[in-house]
């Protein structure tokens, strides 16, 4: 196995291993969806952003293609019912 395979390995890992309060986004989140991003986090859930807009913010996540969305209140949205523009 050459050098960059194991480096990337490593990294994968790594990330996976990473707890969910060390990201940059989570100190916008309210003590509910803290809660609810944490759990799915444990799933296997990313989070793809987090829209804020005035006060207020909902978290987008993701795992194999299925998009979640978390509310102001910890509300978990299996299918919400919001368009995203796919990544090229």
């Amino acid at each position: 196995m050459n050098s960059s395979k194991l480096k990337k390995m490593w990294t994968n890992i790594h990330r996976r291993h990473r707890n969910v309060e060390s990201y940059d986004w989570w100190e916008y989140l309210n003590y509910a969806q803290k809660f609810s991003v944490s759990s799915l986090f444990k799933y296997g859930y990313k989070i793809r952003f987090v829209r804020r807009e005035e006060h207020k913010s909902m978290v987008v996540m993701s795992l194999e293609g299925n998009d979640v969305t978390v509310d102001e209140d910890g509300f978990i949205d299996t299918s919400p019912d919001i368009e995203l523009r796919q990544s090229i």
